[in-house]
């Protein structure tokens, strides 16, 4: 704590944003394929972050858990995954991800992946929630084997709903970066700064929408099945589409609640990956 004298405290401006202890974590999670099953090749883990592995009869499952409750302003945490050749990883987490009002500094998650020849990845996190003022920057970089397969789902829902709070103020900025056999096939950019339910209220951005969630799936067939992702998206009570490009898969949801856009996002989840999801999203 500072400590000021008489003297020198009626003159002095208040700090804006306190000096606080803030939380780090990494994770590291590797996946090898032998006799034609998957098996756990590495893990390292340090600071607020740790990964869990239930039994799954395919593959290995990782449930990533942040065990500082939340993501606080200019908390860092980076979070790499690789599934090697003919390997099969999911990774999960087991709720929701609150990210909690901020007084300036803006919190960091690094999300590296990769996937060999012949693997297939999955990237499941549940939904992160922004509060009120919350400020956060994500970054994610992705490798890939031309005949690799890759699938992401990413959820955010601005404000608390059950509170009855909208997003006064904020940061939400996503970078995405992917490649297959060290080409660059898909760049995304998605920042929103200020007032953010006035911004997504205008009808350019998402009328009037609090949440919102994009699927990316990368493969050899991800063109091809694009009329099989649009069948999916058919009984989808809040707004979705699907396109495909460059041998990849997009979908992207728009809804006025997150309840509404789970349960339309997670049977199409369902019926385009053919499994059931990891068990931790049912708790």
């Amino acid at each position: 704590m500072e400590m000021m004298s008489a003297a020198s405290w009626p003159s002095e401006a208040p700090r804006s944003a306190p000096v606080r202890q803030r939380s780090e974590g990494s994770v590291r999670v590797t996946a090898a394929a032998s006799g034609g099953r998957t098996h756990l090749a590495g893990l390292a883990e340090s600071g607020s972050l740790r990964a869990r592995m239930p039994r799954v009869s395919d593959g290995v499952e990782a449930v990533l858990v942040n065990t500082a409750g939340g993501v606080a302003c200019g908390d860092h945490f980076s979070i790499s995954a690789e599934a090697g050749e003919g390997a099969r990883l999911t990774l999960a987490t087991p709720a929701a991800e609150k990210v909690y009002r901020s007084d300036g500094a803006v919190s960091r998650i690094d999300v590296h992946l990769s996937a060999q020849a012949g693997a297939v990845l999955h990237w499941l996190p549940q939904e992160t929630i922004l509060f009120d003022e919350a400020r956060l920057a994500r970054s994610y970089q992705v490798d890939l084997a031309p005949d690799a397969r890759f699938l992401s789902f990413e959820a955010v829902v601005c404000g608390r709903a059950a509170r009855g709070e909208a997003m006064a103020g904020g940061l939400v900025s996503d970078q995405w970066r992917v490649r297959r056999g060290g080409e660059l096939v898909y760049a995304d950019a998605f920042r929103l700064a200020g007032p953010i339910s006035s911004l997504l209220a205008r009808p350019a951005i998402a009328r009037g929408a609090a949440a919102f969630a994009t699927c990316l799936y990368v493969a050899p067939d991800a063109e091809s099945r694009l009329e099989e992702a649009r069948d999916l998206l058919a009984g989808a009570t809040c707004e979705a589409g699907a396109s495909a490009w460059n041998g990849l898969l997009a979908v992207r949801w728009l809804a006025a609640d997150i309840e509404t856009l789970r349960r339309d996002a997670t049977s199409f989840l369902i019926g385009l990956r053919g499994v059931a999801m990891p068990r931790v999203w049912a708790c």
